[in-house]
Formats: C-alpha cells, structure tokens, sequence
C-alpha cells in the first residue's frame, strides 16, 4: 500500500465529505439484519457503523493503524482489524463484501490479489459493493502537482490506481464476480477548509507525490499549485475549492 501519512482527526475533520458521499454507497449495498459484511478500507468506521445500524455484523480492516484506532475508540462494539486487503485471510464467509474510496490507494497490479480474497470470501452468490476513484479521477490536480514538481526539477511518483469499466470489470470475472451493475461518472467535489481546501486535500491525500520534495521546497510547490488550478477549481465568492473527482461504482456477484 502507498506509504501515506494518515492523520485520522483531520479525515474526519477536514474531509468529512468521504464518509458523507459513502453513505450512497451503503445504499447501494443494501446491508440486511443478520448479513455479515466486510468493509474493505474502513477508515475510522464510520460507514461500517452505518451498515451495523441495519442489523447486520461488520468486520472493517484498514492497512493503517492510527485509522483502526480511531475506529475503535469510536465504535467499541464493532470489529476493526489492521489488514493489507492483499494478504487477508477472512475468518468465516460474508454475504457482502463493501469498499468506498478504498480500492484506488492499492497498486493496479495487485487488485487480482484483492479481487481473489474477494471472491473467496463470499458466500455463493454474496455481492461486492465498491466505489473508489476512476479513470481521470482529479486529473487535473494530479497534472498541476506533476507540472510543478517538474519544473523544479524533481522525479516524483504514486500508485493511485484509477482504471475504467472497461479495464476493471474482466478482473471482476476472472475472479468469479460477475458485474451487475457499474458506473463511471464526473463527480466534482467541493474541498472543506476554504481558501486552504486544495492544499490541505493534497497534504492529506498527495503525500507520495510530495516525498522527495525538501522541506523548504514544501509550501512553494503548494502556492504554485494553488495559482495553476485557480482560475479552473476556484471559486473566489464563495471561497471553495472543487476537485475534479470521477468516481466507479459497481456491484458484482459471486457466480461460483
């Protein structure tokens, strides 16, 4: 997984609008009294606990370990593990499996990896319900960050993973998931924090791109980028930022 820095306070302070755009999601999936799901990618639990107030028995694992501390200070009577998605071994089977803004921090060479954990997972004929970034998801934040730490000279890199329909729903098939329904669609984000929203997004979610950045280089990079997306992201009256997300959705159903 990505080596990001989480700080869970500030997730769920400043970028409230994860959880909050999730809960469509959980819509989506639909959980039933006495299911039991896994959420893949947990975060701080919140939407595990929306999915336990169905009825049904949540297990949430989460790569990082301050972000698993938090969900279980805040919801002690859930389940909450610190688990590579990659490497999991699920104790029993569940009738669903749900992952919201989750699958595109893991590599695209290891979602087989994923998709096969998955896949054995479920029950016959239990469901996956997942949303996370797509093809062109913030594009043009990505390409401005990018530019500028090009222009300064520096090689810089990450593992987001943001594929098509087209690209992610045969390895959906080819681990036994058969796709039932799936979506790619523009979903502009407006930014929490005001004039500060796009920094504080790219302090929270870019740190990758900024690892080779030198300290004194930091907030430079941070104004430059500011000025290039200005006239396209920001809007002066009401002082928002708004990020240029495109979201995939789909549901697939385990055929074997």
């Amino acid at each position: 997984m990505p080596d990001n820095e989480w700080d869970p306070d500030d997730y769920d302070e400043g970028h409230g609008f994860v959880a909050e755009y999730g809960r469509d999601v959980v819509r989506l999936l639909d959980p039933q009294p006495g299911e039991r799901v896994l959420d893949l990618g947990c975060g701080t639990g919140t939407l595990s606990a929306v999915i336990a107030d169905s009825g049904a028995e949540v297990v949430g694992i989460d790569a990082a370990a301050s972000m698993v501390e938090q969900a279980r200070e805040r919801y002690p009577a859930l389940t909450f593990a610190v688990a590579d998605a990659r490497e999991y071994e699920p104790d029993g089977a569940f009738d669903a499996v749900f992952s919201n803004a989750a699958l595109h921090w893991i590599p695209g060479d290891d979602h087989d990896a994923v998709l096969s954990m998955v896949g054995s997972a479920l029950t016959d004929e239990g469901r996956f319900v997942a949303e996370f970034g797509g093809h062109g998801n913030v594009s043009q934040v990505e390409r401005a960050v990018r530019d500028e730490l090009d222009a300064r000279g520096y090689d810089t890199d990450h593992s987001w993973y943001f594929p098509s329909i087209g690209e992610y729903a045969p390895r959906l098939e080819n681990h036994g998931l058969e796709v039932t329904d799936a979506v790619l669609f523009d979903r502009p984000t407006e930014l929490d924090g005001g004039q500060a929203g796009l920094r504080e997004w790219i302090e929270m979610f870019g740190d990758e791109l900024f690892a080779p950045v030198t300290e004194s280089d930091h907030e430079a990079v941070l104004d430059a980028v500011e000025e290039r997306l200005r006239p396209v992201l920001y809007d002066p009256e009401s002082e928002t930022w708004t990020a240029d997300y495109r979201r995939l959705r789909f549901v697939a159903e385990r055929t074997r």
